[in-house]
């Protein structure tokens, strides 16, 4: 089990010169625009506050990187999909994203994040196609879980895992920020993807 001792932010980048050199580890978390990453964020560290969050959705168009124990870093990617962000910056977007997840050197895996509540959008389905057709090991989060009844999840986790094409429904985590839910089994696959413990099995993340 990770224990977080210290979480700092350590900067916001549009390009790569900007990127962090210590050359640490890193695990991207990408999804929509008000899909709750920065909650994600804040409340595996342990902080209220670290992670910027907003009610405008679509704000953050940097790669925003968090320090985590001085060992490895959390980078919170702009989000995604959002109608009324400047067609300017949905422009930038992509060509930011291409060349973070394809030259990145220290990127070890992104955690997708998409709502319970709602079926992958197009854009959920087409960055996860994107990070399997560049083999970026991925690992699919369910978030806001606290939203609808426990009864509900299993159904809207198979459609989650039927549009995103995923081959196995227990690959998708279910999370939430407010209550915890998902926390600890987070905590074990991002020890794994990080190579603190080589003895979990290998069933949480995949890489397509």
């Amino acid at each position: 089990m990770i224990v977080i001792k210290k979480a700092e932010y350590a900067a916001s980048a549009v390009k790569y010169e900007q990127y962090p050199t210590d050359g640490l580890p890193e695990i991207a978390m990408a999804g929509r625009s008000n899909v709750g990453k920065s909650s994600l964020i804040n409340r595996f560290l342990g902080r209220r506050n670290l992670a910027r969050t907003g009610n405008t959705p679509g704000k953050t168009q940097t790669l925003n990187f968090y320090r985590v124990n001085d060992a490895w870093f959390f980078v919170d990617l702009p989000g995604y999909g959002y109608a009324k962000v400047a067609k300017t910056v949905n422009a930038q977007w992509g060509p930011m994203m291409e060349n973070y997840l394809k030259k990145r050197e220290p990127l070890r895996a992104v955690i997708q994040i998409v709502d319970i509540r709602h079926a992958p959008s197009a854009e959920d389905i087409e960055m996860q196609q994107w990070l399997r057709s560049m083999q970026v090991p991925t690992m699919v989060v369910a978030t806001k879980v606290d939203k609808i009844s426990r009864g509900q999840w299993q159904k809207h986790l198979n459609v989650i895992a039927r549009d995103l094409e995923l081959p196995d429904v227990s690959l998708i985590l279910p999370f939430s920020a407010q209550t915890g839910v998902g926390n600890e089994e987070l905590n074990e696959a991002i020890e794994e993807i990080l190579g603190l413990n080589q003895e979990l099995k290998d069933l949480t993340v995949q890489s397509y």
